[in-house]
């Protein structure tokens, strides 16, 4: 009886210290993010068999716009974390082909003036485990399911057409903290993997500066690249970002 008596508290023991340590370390996390994004390249085929190749960002001239995203995490334990992201972006271009271009079903004549938008929204939702942690470091790995809302589409003249997809991609996370002092730190996070149906990373890496005990305030670069290339579509297309945000926990 003693026996059972002691394993019993034993086993009582270690739950009220992993939830004191989960309680310690902020149940939730709320990350808000924005800045200019910029787009790199931008090639696109559609159908990716038959239609004309051509750049977003070298035939057309992209603009730079404002973005944004939020990321609310929910840690289950002190190693556990199951996070969900929201984040939408459309990039407009404009100008002139120099050649026929036929996208969509339709054909885009040379000189006529085009404008191009280019919609890429991202859902996500993810596991991670982060089992090293420790005074100066933390490192984690995952999984995350994203659901893409994409968009290109071409207008010129009364002409029109676009190309839609909806889909569901799998990725690996990881996530990386390293303390640069009492209140900075350097995280460089992400999502990314490739296949021979394509490819896809989304990675931040830049700097988080606590403020007070449940806010912080970051600042870094993000990078976004990815496409795939098959009969139905090419798209291949790189972002560039500069992120500022504000981190709260509680």
């Amino acid at each position: 009886m003693r026996a059972r008596t002691s394993v019993t508290m034993l086993s009582l023991a270690v739950l009220l210290s992993t939830a004191a340590t989960a309680l310690a370390q902020d149940r939730w996390r709320i990350d808000f993010e924005n800045g200019a994004a910029v787009s790199g390249y931008n090639n696109v085929g559609i159908p990716g068999d038959t239609g004309t190749r051509f750049s977003m960002t070298d035939d057309l001239s992209s603009e730079t716009t404002y973005f944004w995203c939020l990321r609310a995490d929910v840690r289950l334990a002190p190693r556990h974390v199951i996070s969900g992201l929201v984040a939408p972006l459309t990039i407009n271009s404009s100008g002139t082909f120099d050649s026929p271009v036929d996208f969509a079903g339709a054909t885009y004549a040379p000189g006529v003036p085009v404008d191009g938008t280019w919609t890429f929204n991202s859902y996500r939702v993810t596991y991670r485990y982060e089992p090293f942690r420790k005074d100066t470091w933390m490192f984690g790995f995952g999984a995350t399911v994203k659901v893409r809302d994409a968009v290109i589409r071409l207008a010129s003249n009364g002409t029109s057409s676009e190309k839609t997809g909806l889909g569901v991609v799998p990725l690996v996370n990881f996530k990386f903290e390293r303390r640069l002092g009492r209140t900075a730190a350097l995280l460089v996070e992400g999502d990314a993997l490739a296949a021979p149906q394509g490819r896809a990373e989304d990675i931040f890496a830049g700097i988080v500066i606590d403020t007070g005990r449940h806010w912080s305030i970051k600042a870094g670069y993000r990078f976004l690249e990815g496409g795939a290339d098959n009969d139905e579509v090419y798209t291949f297309a790189a972002v560039h970002y500069a992120a500022v945000g504000v981190v709260v926990r509680f």
